[in-house]
């Protein structure tokens, strides 16, 4: 069965978008990447915020501009929003958390799903359904944005699994 996997690349302060939910200051830090090559062909769906599916893109104005991971994966997408735009080829529109996780799992098989967007994964962790964190910092300080998590509440144990890589315990 699928794994929620929320796989990000954040500044080493904790954010994964600039202010106004800015890309622009990723895009000198894409390349490759020995970890996202190995994950990309491991991830089955995604599961989208309607922030982060209508938002900024760090591949704005090169090829892979508008596609997911670059142009590096491609596959269902789900997004959770309560406004559904106009259909969109590949993409489906959830109205709730539990809808749009049953829907990118059966999507995904039994590979990740992949969970983009700050809000959807602090929606995933509260709901107890997110399995896996993997955290990719890049060597700036935004100082201000999107963190990775805006959460209060209590402590969420994470599991080694690899370097970055967490299981959620809890």
């Amino acid at each position: 069965m699928a794994k929620l996997l929320y796989a990000f690349s954040c500044s080493v302060d904790g954010f994964i978008a600039g202010p106004g939910g800015d890309m622009s200051w990723l895009t000198p830090y894409l390349g490759p990447d020995p970890l996202v090559e190995d994950l990309i062909p491991r991830i089955g769906a995604l599961l989208v915020g309607r922030r982060t599916f209508g938002g900024d893109d760090p591949h704005k104005g090169g090829e892979g501009e508008g596609k997911a991971f670059g142009g590096g994966w491609d596959g269902p997408q789900v997004v959770l929003t309560h406004h559904a735009p106009a259909p969109v080829p590949g993409v489906t529109f959830a109205g709730d958390l539990t809808e749009a996780v049953t829907a990118a799992k059966a999507a995904a098989g039994e590979k990740y799903v992949n969970v983009l967007g700050a809000d959807v994964a602090r929606q995933c962790l509260e709901a107890g359904v997110l399995d896996e964190i993997l955290a990719l910092p890049v060597p700036v300080l935004l100082g201000s944005g999107v963190r990775m998590f805006d959460r209060a509440g209590p402590a969420v144990k994470l599991e080694p699994l690899a370097p970055h890589w967490y299981r959620v315990l809890g």
